[in-house]
């Protein structure tokens, strides 16, 4: 079996990059992804714009041309996949990994489909894929959504929107607009400050109008099949109808997988141990890039800023490689 130089977990932004300085550094590699590519951009919700200019959504000085200050889902895809198609890269498709196992200097890796063995290891892996869960009773009802695509499905329907940051914001207003009848219940005393600076002029005056119903200071506490439930600070109890839950609250890294490749996972907020320097983590050849390095703390790292991993991964990649050499 060949022994890649370095195997890549995720094909998103980050990935592709990291695939793309490896050729470029001539280096063998293979980006195993269990979806399409940047398959967690497919997820987003359909008309959704960044908060970032197209130029710091670049990867390998790549120019992404949008004709609009901040770019929007479909250009990004647009975008990402057509490097993944022009570049050629080698990316096995809709394969979960499944274990990684380092034997002897060398990593073993089990996916859905096959194995592999690489000297060198990039989980980027991002944190989109599982929701952090309320653990309420009825939260598994199917009226309950931890993903929002688009309003059509909620027109002149009663939903809650739990949260106040970007997502559960979008989702409000879309639903709002499309003829929803609109409630939020949100932990907070206010909407969050990192809610994209021009939007959130818009939700404020929508709850102060009365448009948007707003609970601050709430949690909700159980969900029925025609109402939700739910308390505020001072631990009154009210109960009102409704037909969906759009449940914000937020996603987490694969935990159990990090832990069980080996990672130390530090603190409350599950931070996976990496040196800052070269994203090695504690397991020596074995690297985290992009949003996955924040643990429980998913607001540290986007695309923006974690670009430069992938240089920073290769170029310690390359080093170790002429340091065995001598």
């Amino acid at each position: 079996m060949e022994i890649l130089d370095i195997l890549i977990i995720g094909a998103g932004p980050i990935g592709l990059n990291c695939a793309l300085e490896a050729e470029k550094n001539k280096l063998t590699y293979l980006i195993v992804e269990k979806g399409t590519i940047v398959n967690s951009l497919y997820n987003y919700p359909l008309y959704m714009r960044f908060f970032s200019t197209a130029e710091k959504l670049e990867i390998a000085e790549i120019p992404f041309i949008s004709p609009a200050p901040k770019p929007g889902r479909q250009e990004a895809l647009e975008y990402y996949q057509g490097i993944a198609r022009q570049k050629n890269l080698n990316i096995n498709l809709y394969e979960k990994v499944l274990h990684v196992n380092k034997n002897e200097g060398i990593f073993d890796i089990e996916t859905s489909k096959a194995k592999y063995r690489a000297k060198n290891v990039i989980i980027s892996t991002g944190f989109y894929d599982i929701p952090n869960l309320m653990n309420i009773p009825g939260e598994d009802l199917s009226k309950v959504k931890h993903y929002y695509t688009e309003p059509y499905p909620y027109a002149q329907q009663k939903i809650v929107v739990v949260g106040s940051s970007n997502s559960a914001v979008d989702a409000a207003l879309e639903t709002y607009r499309k003829g929803a009848e609109v409630t939020m219940i949100i932990r907070h005393s206010e909407i969050s400050k990192s809610v994209k600076y021009w939007v959130k002029p818009d939700i404020e005056n929508r709850i102060a109008e009365g448009s948007i119903k707003a609970h601050f200071n709430s949690e909700l506490t159980a969900i029925t099949e025609n109402s939700v439930i739910f308390k505020n600070e001072n631990g009154e109890i009210t109960e009102i109808e409704n037909d969906f839950v759009l449940a914000m609250t937020g996603y987490l890294p694969d935990f159990d997988f990090l832990r069980n490749s080996g990672i130390d996972l530090l603190g409350d907020c599950l931070n996976p141990s990496y040196h800052p320097e070269t994203m090695e983590t504690n397991v020596s050849h074995l690297y985290l890039a992009g949003v996955v390095c924040g643990g429980k703390d998913t607001h540290l790292w986007f695309i923006e800023n974690s670009r430069i991993h992938a240089e920073m991964i290769v170029n310690n990649i390359l080093k170790s490689t002429i340091k065995n050499e001598l």
